[in-house]
């Protein structure tokens, strides 16, 4: 049924609980897995050792934090994948907006499903923009599953 998953990783706890799920499908399908980290200021804060919802980074931190931390959020999504026995078949992270890297990501690979968790660490904006999870569905082509 799904053969290519892609999962958004934001570093959340949230986030994880989506890859979880993930790896449990793929398992049952043999899907293939594919994970997105978009670093974002947030993310960035929270993989270095912030405490979640404190905002801690009003500007962009530097390339170099940036890459560590989405070294390590891209290392965790693998270490669980690995715990469901999983492989991860590719990585994608690039800086921009989650939810068009994420359905980029998708539209590329040929998915037929995104996992994303449906509360992450974005920003008090998006309870006015609407979350990464609410805008991914509008333009994907594929089903798409948001997680609590």
């Amino acid at each position: 049924m799904f053969r290519k998953i892609v999962v958004g990783l934001d570093g959340s706890e949230t986030s994880e609980t989506a890859l979880r799920l993930a790896c449990d499908l793929a398992h049952k399908y043999t899907s293939e897995l594919h994970l997105v980290h978009t670093p974002q200021p947030e993310t960035v804060a929270f993989a270095l050792g912030a405490v979640a919802g404190y905002h801690t980074v009003t500007t962009m931190p530097s390339s170099e934090k940036v890459d560590e931390a989405t070294e390590k959020i891209i290392n965790s999504g693998k270490a669980i994948a690995e715990e469901y026995g999983q492989s991860v078949k590719q990585t994608h992270a690039k800086r921009g907006n989650p939810a068009e890297e994420i359905v980029a990501c998708a539209d590329t690979c040929g998915a037929d499903l995104i996992v994303t968790g449906r509360r992450g660490l974005g920003s008090v904006g998006a309870l006015v923009q609407g979350s990464t999870s609410q805008r991914i569905g509008h333009p994907a082509k594929y089903a798409c599953l948001s997680v609590i």
